[in-house]
């Protein structure tokens, strides 16, 4: 366990440029001691005499602020906290929440099928904006007007668990293994439920059933693979050469044979492009096969490029 000065600094550092956290950190570490000694020399206990000291000094984001020249003040920095919060909080969900049920709703309208993804784009971004205007003229009226929030004072139990040597936390691995097997688990699923209407009656699967011959036993064993890899990034704690490199493989892995399927009419089911007439025509076709391989390249790249940028950095 660390103790309650490591947590602080960490919590402060991640606020701060880059450039400047070494200085920072021994600044600031070089305080607070000599603050907790000017105390126990007093006669209380360091433990006691730590938990004052940080107490003191306050919520680590607010001195973050401090150090980087940094004002809070878009609002006032009365309330200026809480409202990034809430605002983080619900931009992080509710626009692609509404974009999502907008566009499903419009892609079971047959008249309407072609623009289910664009009315659902164009419906979360007008939702962001809504949340962001209306979050922060509350907030803007709260703090003009005065008004309590009658929001918790920051202590130092607030302060999050840091290890030094751990990069890779647990909250990372479970949300990357969650996905993985919710992905693992749809592709045999739609191939014996969709969600997608056939007119015809029974199970129209969105894959082409051919591809169980090979490739999708194949991309199944590339993603269980994916699930051993992040086992094995959280028991490292941290990026390493080996392990970025196993994971461009198994990007690679799964990007190329996507890609491949893709661009050459073989990722899809004929009878689910038939069942839509937008889709069917050849040219929305090949809209939606360059916005697929488009996007796998360019998410392959940044899972690469990021992954050795973060082992890079760990070198020392």
């Amino acid at each position: 366990m660390t103790s309650l000065t490591d947590r602080y600094l960490a919590a402060t550092l991640r606020s701060v440029p880059a450039a400047r956290r070494e200085e920072i950190a021994t600044e600031l570490r070089a305080s607070i001691d000599d603050m907790i000694e000017g105390r126990t020399a007093d006669g209380h206990d360091t433990a006691t005499a730590e938990r004052e000291v940080l107490t003191e000094l306050g919520n680590p984001a607010q001195l973050a602020a401090r150090y980087a020249d940094r004002r809070l003040q878009l609002i006032g920095p009365t309330y200026y906290l809480a409202w990034e919060r809430l605002l983080k909080l619900l931009l992080s969900f509710v626009p692609a929440l509404v974009g999502i049920v907008v566009g499903l709703l419009e892609a079971t309208d047959g008249d309407k099928t072609g623009g289910a993804v664009g009315a659902g784009i164009g419906s979360a971004i007008e939702v962001a904006i809504q949340i962001a205007f209306w979050v922060t003229l509350v907030f803007a009226i709260l703090e003009r007007t005065n008004t309590p929030l009658n929001l918790p004072e920051w202590t130092v139990d607030q302060l999050p668990e840091y290890r030094a040597d751990r990069q890779i936390t647990l909250t990372d691995t479970a949300a990357a293994i969650g996905w993985l097997v919710l992905v693992i688990a749809y592709l045999p699923v739609q191939h014996f439920h969709s969600f997608v209407p056939n007119p015809d009656g029974g199970n129209l699967p969105i894959l082409d059933p051919a591809l169980w011959n090979i490739w999708l036993p194949f991309l199944i064993a590339v993603l269980v693979a994916t699930v051993g890899l992040e086992f094995a990034k959280y028991r490292a704690g941290r990026w390493t050469w080996p392990l970025v490199a196993v994971n461009a493989l198994l990007d690679l892995a799964f990007a190329v044979p996507v890609i491949w399927l893709m661009s050459t009419d073989r990722l899809l089911n004929p009878d689910f492009v038939a069942r839509w007439e937008w889709l069917g025509r050849e040219e929305n076709l090949n809209t939606v096969a360059t916005v697929v391989v488009v996007s796998t390249v360019l998410i392959t790249l940044w899972d690469i490029i990021d992954s050795a940028i973060k082992a890079y950095r760990n070198r020392h």
